[in-house]
């Protein structure tokens, strides 16, 4: 089912970037100071109409609804992949699946006496029970949004590999093959692929006390089939992917902007960081699965397509829950 059309009107309307520079007014307003007030402002102001609603939901018992099964890429492609909502990818890339930032809760947030308190789901989620054998499991930053411990807790097996950015390692549930940390620039082999951490424009603390924790990009490469795919995380509006040198896949956040533009690529943006890195194909994510931000459900996408332009096919798996692979 598509969950989310990309046929409608297309919407211009831009959300704020603190970053980009504004003239001033005739006040004076409109430097750095005057963005950054006006940012946190915006930011308050959604937060406010958001999160009280959804902490008094969190109280309440969670009704979840029925879990949709995971249909799979083909498994004798070298490229394939479904987008399984909000930043959960399950790509086939060489001889190996990959599962990206896996949250398959129905909440989100702090989890206490066996409740969590936080985001309610908006999509469907997905019965885990129908995965393929997880090779690899890639977690970008330690966001709640990200890193889900009771979705990795079910994941958990002797036979998949955890790759994580630095210093979140700890929040990572025990029983995996083997838990990575991977600093930007670093490399690791993991079976038939190897991942390289890239700094995207973003932050990855978990609470308002741990400053340090790291935040990846990944791309993924698979040398004996010659396939490459760059995996953004969270990230604003950077050149930084030109380094990337070419891709036949690239997934990025093209939600979650409204007002937070300064920590999530609007899909303008996401389209032009994709162009940036050489991505042949383009897969979209981080977007109308939790109420993180004011942009309505479908706006997303359809300011994607409105972007990509006369190269529109080459945006695939947009579709919850439908599987693509490359020919």
């Amino acid at each position: 089912m598509n969950w989310f059309s990309r046929r409608d009107t297309p919407v211009t309307r831009r959300a704020f970037n603190p970053y980009v520079s504004t003239p001033a007014d005739s006040n004076g307003r409109g430097g750095p100071w005057a963005r950054m007030v006006d940012m946190a402002a915006a930011a308050a102001r959604s937060s406010t109409r958001r999160y009280p609603r959804e902490l008094l939901a969190s109280m309440r018992e969670l009704r979840e609804g029925a879990a949709l099964r995971v249909e799979h890429p083909h498994a004798d492609a070298s490229l394939g992949g479904v987008w399984l909502g909000h930043s959960t990818v399950l790509l086939r890339i060489g001889r190996s699946w990959v599962l990206t930032d896996p949250v398959f809760s129905e909440r989100i947030g702090v989890r206490v006496g066996g409740r969590t308190f936080g985001l309610g789901r908006l999509a469907p989620t997905f019965d885990l029970g129908t995965l393929p054998p997880v090779d690899l499991i890639l977690v970008s930053h330690a966001h709640f949004d990200h890193l889900d411990r009771p979705t990795l807790a079910k994941l958990v097996s002797p036979r998949t590999r955890v790759i994580t950015a630095e210093r979140t390692g700890a929040l990572i549930p025990g029983g995996f093959e083997g838990v990575h940390e991977l600093r930007w620039n670093d490399e690791v082999r993991a079976g038939d692929l190897v991942i390289r951490a890239m700094r995207p424009a973003h932050w990855g603390a978990r609470t308002a006390f741990d400053r340090q924790r790291g935040f990846n990009s990944y791309v993924i490469d698979a040398p004996d089939h010659r396939r490459r795919v760059l995996f953004s995380g969270d990230t604003a509006h950077t050149r930084a992917f030109e380094r990337v040198g070419g891709a036949d896949l690239t997934i990025f956040g093209i939600g979650a902007y409204d007002p937070w533009e300064h920590a999530h690529a609007t899909p303008e943006q996401a389209w032009d960081m994709h162009r940036l890195a050489g991505g042949e194909r383009f897969m979209p994510m981080h977007h109308s699965t939790f109420p993180l931000s004011d942009e309505p459900a479908g706006e997303p996408l359809r300011r994607l397509i409105a972007a990509a332009g006369a190269a529109g096919p080459t945006v695939v798996g947009e579709n919850l829950g439908k599987a693509w692979h490359a020919a």
